[in-house]
């Protein structure tokens, strides 16, 4: 089991929640990782090993603190002897939430199939994982619903790049260069080389199927438009970012849905319109990471249909591809009113017509900002 008489009395710190002095020796309150708050006891300082865990409990006191000041409220002057019990209560809610977070991020990563990996942060508020998310990597159909059309052909290329291709047999331009960057203007459909291609996984036209490759962080952002995402790496212009999915409705689920989610302020429906309005994409519940991405009316990602193995059209995947050269650090946005198309449109992420009463303002900050997500 791992147990020996050196280490039986050892026991793992999970955080710390409270602090005193008494007699000029320092204690603080220890939660016992795999122990329930009962068990909790006050250590002196010298018993404890864990350095990083008391620079985030003085680093959350320290951030209490300065909130409180930021709020003008008078702080009680700190007699060093013990803390105060909202500055204790504090800390303790934000060890936990941070606990909560990084299970959060353990459990996306197990359950994406991409390459990227995927960091949560909030150092804004105390706000936990949604509690009604499901992370999916492709559409989930609705009941009644089916995504099941199986490609009748594929192509027989040795160098798709430069033979006629899928792109050729369906009568558009192949969609990407040399560096795997798409070369195609917005509106222009993306058919890739699907399972009946005989060419293999490195092929240029297999892209969007691969999945994000670039590592991205889930974070609090700090003017109330909740959780964004931003990218860890540079991203080169016109590179594949990400693709939005969610469970695959009818328009007139989504017209029922879009009305209950007017009521909370959340826009999470996509129509796919490339050729018909018979479907929308609903990542309220069931999403990858771009049910996190945030709309701006200056967006530095462009909406693009693709196709693959499900031919239909109107059933198109929805691409997500960078339209500048994004540096580490920055947050990722696409605009809400954003077709496949490539049109400013009406009829665009939860925009439907029994969905236009309720107006949301936009807080993307752009300086061509319309005001409205809608």
């Amino acid at each position: 089991m791992g147990v020996t008489k050196k280490n039986q009395n050892n026991y793992e710190v999970e955080y710390l929640c409270d602090y005193k002095v008494e007699k000029d020796m320092e204690y603080y309150l220890v939660k016992w990782k795999g122990w329930p708050d009962s068990t909790n006891t006050w250590e002196p300082l010298q018993n404890l090993k864990c350095p990083l865990l008391l620079q985030q409990f003085y680093n959350d006191k320290h951030d209490y603190l300065s909130q409180v000041k930021k709020g003008k409220a008078i702080i009680p002057k700190d007699d060093h002897k013990a803390l105060k019990p909202a500055v204790a209560e504090y800390i303790v809610k934000k060890a936990k939430q941070r606990l909560a977070l990084q299970r959060w991020q353990e459990e996306l990563n197990r359950s994406k199939t991409h390459k990227g990996m995927i960091l949560v942060e909030n150092t804004v508020d105390l706000e936990g994982p949604p509690s009604d998310f499901f992370y999916i990597n492709e559409y989930k159909p609705a009941p009644g619903i089916n995504l099941v059309s199986e490609v009748t052909f594929g192509c027989s290329c040795t160098d798709c790049f430069h033979e006629k291709c899928c792109p050729t047999e369906a009568g558009v331009l192949f969609a990407y260069n040399k560096n795997q960057q798409i070369r195609i203007p917005p509106g222009t459909p993306i058919y890739e080389c699907n399972s009946r291609c005989q060419c293999g996984p490195d092929c240029p036209n297999r892209i969007v199927q691969k999945g994000t490759q670039y590592s991205l962080c889930i974070f609090r952002t700090s003017n109330g438009r909740g959780w964004g995402v931003k990218t860890l790496v540079k991203i080169k212009r016109m590179s594949f970012v990400m693709e939005y999915v969610g469970e695959v409705i009818t328009s007139e689920e989504a017209e029922r849905r879009g009305q209950l989610y007017d009521n909370k302020g959340i826009t999470y429906l996509f129509d796919l319109d490339y050729e018909s309005d018979e479907f929308t994409v609903d990542a309220a519940r069931y999403g990858n990471i771009s049910h996190f991405v945030n709309h701006s009316c200056d967006p530095n990602l462009q909406v693009f249909n693709v196709f693959i193995d499900n031919l239909d059209t109107r059933l198109p995947r929805i691409a997500l591809f960078s339209t500048r050269t994004i540096h580490a650090g920055e947050e990722l946005t696409f605009d809400y009113q954003m077709k496949g198309s490539g049109d400013i449109s009406s009829d665009s992420l939860d925009q439907s017509p029994a969905r236009k009463r309720a107006r949301t303002v936009c807080k993307c900050g752009a300086v061509t900002c319309r005001g409205y997500l809608n």
